[in-house]
């Protein structure tokens, strides 16, 4: 005779969240197990997940605190890595809870959420920036870690009647965290970066905390946010000050504070707007808007106009991974082998960074192309003492072979030096 279970899941979402937890890959968790340890006994694994969660008595273990740098240098970003186990079970309850919230959730909200992407969020900031001459650049301090657990916990109830997806949101909200030495943190705030859950939750949090206040409060103003990332546009300098003051007063009511010395009220200047301000630019999702010269498609003119283009801080980003690469090392490979190694990054940084004035992305693309001239040096006797034949020598092969790196495809293909 079967015995019922508390909670009904299905078997089948199960086994769908393993799949997902698979292609997504990811570090190992407190227990150390790898994915592919994980399906050394996959069957028995997924039942055991299954029948706890079934039946109420699944308790997540402690995250493993990881620290990565922050884009630029600023400080540290923590992480909560969950194990495989739990990744799983956390992608069975998002699973549940992502279409009901979905529904809900404001068209310019484009964090985490599918079929919409961060170019979705930079392609419609562009155009807003042209519409409207002042923009807030928003800063949420410490976002993750400062997130209510009450508030969390209300906003889930009000979109599912689940009682198991309660119970679990609340032990993950309050999973501790382990250090480095091993030791447990006890955390009463915050949703840890790094697990599946927590950018569903953040979006549920902010989606109250703003965007339906927004909506409210002030129904014409439009704004776009990604996550915690927020532009909020403005007709007037003194409508973005006003704005400004009652959102931190509205975030702070949420539990939440805006980090004051990175927001700023920013001078959307171009040739129509002829004035001055302190701040003429922002950043946003990997992307510097800023006044620039620009081409007129009709005309042919030129004319300067606010719009992104990839930023300083993502270029140094993309510099640094480049080196990690030490291509001009690797003279025991053939260029088809690195070509192999490094397309698909390459093309990846050209399809998200290129999207918007592309030509801030060549100097980058041919830093690639030096470091491959290093490499041909070490890698051939003849080349050695000549970097000018080296650069001849490279250039003769991207004629050959235009296809053989992402970029020479598009034409950017390095000269004879």
């Amino acid at each position: 005779m079967s015995i019922s279970k508390p909670y009904a899941i299905d078997r089948w979402v199960v086994w769908e969240a393993y799949q997902q937890v698979k292609a997504n890959r990811g570090a190992a968790g407190v227990d150390g197990e790898s994915i592919e340890e994980f399906e050394g006994n996959l069957k028995g694994n997924l039942y055991k997940l299954w029948n706890r969660m079934s039946s109420g008595s699944y308790f997540p273990p402690a995250v493993r605190k990881v620290e990565i740098p922050k884009a630029g240098g600023d400080g540290v970003r923590v992480l909560g890595v969950p194990t495989v186990a739990d990744r799983i079970a956390q992608t069975v309850v998002k699973g549940y809870l992502e279409p009901e919230v979905e529904a809900v959730f404001h068209p310019d909200s484009y964090g985490y959420r599918p079929g919409r992407s961060a170019l979705q969020a930079v392609g419609v900031c562009r155009e807003r920036s042209w519409q409207y001459d002042w923009a807030i650049d928003l800063d949420i301090r410490a976002f993750f870690d400062s997130m209510d657990h009450e508030l969390v916990m209300t906003a889930v109830r009000r979109h599912t009647e689940l009682r198991w997806i309660h119970l679990y949101v609340e032990r993950w909200l309050t999973a501790p965290m382990q250090q480095g030495d091993g030791t447990l943190v006890e955390r009463k705030r915050g949703s840890p970066q790094g697990s599946a859950i927590s950018p569903l939750l953040a979006n549920l949090y902010l989606h109250y905390a703003f965007d339906v206040w927004m909506r409210r409060r002030y129904p014409t103003i439009q704004f776009e946010r990604y996550c915690d990332d927020v532009v909020v546009h403005c007709q007037s300098k003194r409508q973005a000050q006003e704005v400004l003051t009652a959102i931190i007063g509205r975030l702070a009511a949420c539990k939440l504070e805006v980090n004051q010395e990175k927001t700023r009220i920013v001078y959307c200047k171009d040739d129509r707007r002829r004035g001055s301000h302190e701040h003429e630019q922002f950043d946003f999702l990997g992307y510097t808007f800023r006044p620039r010269q620009c081409k007129s498609g009709r005309s042919g003119g030129y004319f300067v106009g606010f719009t992104p283009a990839v930023s300083a801080e993502a270029c140094r980003a993309m510099g640094r991974e480049i080196r990690t690469w030490r291509l001009h090392r690797r003279s025991s490979q053939t260029l088809t082998e690195l070509a192999q190694k490094i397309n698909s990054v390459i093309r990846g940084w050209m399809q998200y960074y290129g999207r918007y004035y592309p030509s801030r992305l060549r100097p980058i693309l041919k830093r690639i192309d030096e470091y491959l001239v290093r490499w041909a040096q070490r890698k051939y006797k003849r080349l050695r003492q000549s970097p000018k034949r080296a650069w001849r020598f490279m250039a003769d092969v991207a004629t050959r072979e235009p296809n053989l790196l992402a970029h020479w495809q598009v034409g950017l293909r390095p000269r004879a030096g």
